[in-house]
């Protein structure tokens, strides 16, 4: 059992050289690209506080939960320890189950996939770049694992770092956009509304939630 705790454990190894840059740290840059996942959820708890107080308060979980991933995350890939890299597999587990059990809605799904619900523009444009940064993520990740000797040769094994700060941004704007559609298929009444900070107008800022029309919350939402 101690044996998993010991440093280089895990299978799993990238393409990024152990210990080239701290040595203390097996994979420096794909440790420290996990700075997303503990910066921005704090923000996001703020930018919702409308939402978790008139729809579902439990928003914030998932938030918390994005920031176990990335310190998981930081963990397997400052040690390539096999507890590290389970732990790191189990946080990304518990935001699908999460997700899942939170914003499953009651006709099951959106209009292009045969359900009712409706895209303002702006909510497209959103849903559109959600689509085409989670490819990239995707794509930087494979290219890490299977061209790894080519990343080598010119010195930048660096794709999966990349890989984190993209699918982070691919995953809180997925949280996003199912955040509007909870609201609008279970309380269209309240009106969801997708902002943006630090400006509205700048659609490349931080998404989120507000309700135009707030009711009493229903404390029996939960996930």
């Amino acid at each position: 059992m101690w044996s998993h705790l010991e440093r280089g454990s895990s299978p799993v190894d990238w393409c990024e050289s152990n210990y080239s840059i701290s040595p203390l740290i097996a994979e420096f840059v794909n440790t420290v690209s996990n700075i997303l996942f503990f910066l921005f959820p704090p923000v996001l708890i703020h930018l919702f506080q409308e939402y978790s107080k008139f729809f579902n308060p439990a928003i914030n979980v998932l938030w918390v939960l994005l920031m176990i991933v990335g310190l998981s995350s930081a963990y397997f890939h400052a040690t390539l320890s096999l507890v590290g890299q389970l732990l790191d597999e189990l946080a990304i587990l518990w935001v699908f189950m999460a997700a899942f059990a939170m914003f499953l809605p009651k006709r099951y799904f959106p209009k292009f996939l045969g359900g009712n619900r409706v895209k303002c523009a702006r909510v497209y444009r959103l849903g559109l770049r959600c689509v085409a940064i989670c490819f990239l993520a995707m794509f930087c990740w494979i290219i890490d694992r299977v061209f790894c000797d080519a990343w080598l040769s010119i010195s930048f094994p660096y794709m999966h770092g990349i890989w984190h700060v993209l699918i982070f941004i691919a995953s809180y704007t997925a949280l996003v956009l199912f955040a509007y559609f909870n609201v609008s298929e279970e309380r269209p009444e309240q009106k969801p509304q997708l902002k943006y900070w630090p400006r509205n107008d700048f659609e490349l800022g931080i998404p989120y939630i507000t309700i135009k029309h707030p009711c009493k919350k229903d404390y029996n939402i939960a996930i």
